[in-house]
């Protein structure tokens, strides 16, 4: 799954996941385009990361700043940025709902666009690659926002799949489950966060390098038989009767 002689754009690529997929694809060859807000965690990534890596500051709730990354074509998109909001529906603010559903609804579909409108002008194929959300597929409480917004990426990544698949562009979403990272390591580490962790059938919270073999699949030629699919990472289990 060598991505030698590949570009990549990785977006909310400033923490977490998004700088551990910028990681990933330049370990594979890739020169890695890192793209978030905060400019500043960016300029160290690419230091780290080296290759050509270089980093752009993009808002995807901002029309213009998306397009501006977007002045070539990349091979490889990885559409990673996003926000959550945690409370009941009831008491759900109206602000909150949109802040969730315009950068990980809305931002996604921007990005991907984006990314297809310069493969297609180039005459180019190319892999985007949305990173949906376990919750896209089914719910927890206290999310609705955010498991409305993922639900809407698989749906998206089905749909533009189709409509681009004639231009040689492949859409596919990744779906992790819960996967430990710095921002949710204290709450797995209360009691609620213990409960939970009882459900996933392997009885631990995912890595995010469990997430490797997946995202070098469908952003490489492996899967280039693959399109409009989803690939979840862990499946959490509904509780039984003794549980």
């Amino acid at each position: 799954m060598t991505l030698q002689g590949k570009t990549a754009l990785v977006t909310g690529a400033s923490s977490g996941l998004g700088a551990h997929f910028a990681r990933v694809l330049a370990g594979q060859g890739a020169q890695v385009t890192c793209a978030a807000r905060r400019l500043d965690r960016l300029e160290a990534l690419v230091a780290e990361i080296g290759q050509g890596a270089r980093a752009v500051a993009m808002d995807v709730t901002d029309s213009e700043s998306v397009k501006a990354a977007f002045e070539r074509p990349y091979d490889i998109v990885i559409n990673n940025a996003g926000v959550t909001y945690d409370g009941p529906a009831l008491k759900t603010a109206e602000d909150d709902w949109n802040r969730v559903i315009n950068t990980d609804l809305n931002g996604v579909f921007r990005v991907a666009q984006a990314a297809g409108q310069a493969l297609v002008a180039a005459g180019k194929g190319g892999s985007i690659v949305n990173i949906a959300s376990i919750l896209g597929l089914r719910v927890a409480g206290n999310l609705s926002a955010y498991a409305t917004a993922k639900a809407g990426v698989v749906q998206m990544t089905k749909s533009l799949a189709l409509e681009w698949a004639r231009h040689g562009i492949r859409v596919n979403a990744l779906c992790p489950g819960y996967i430990e990272t710095d921002l949710n390591r204290a709450f797995f580490a209360s009691e609620a966060g213990q409960a939970l962790i009882k459900r996933v059938p392997q009885r631990r919270l995912g890595q995010m390098t469990d997430l490797d073999g997946p995202l070098l699949l469908l952003a490489s030629d492996a899967s280039a038989f693959m399109t409009g699919t989803e690939i979840i990472s862990a499946i959490t289990r509904r509780r039984t009767r003794g549980q």
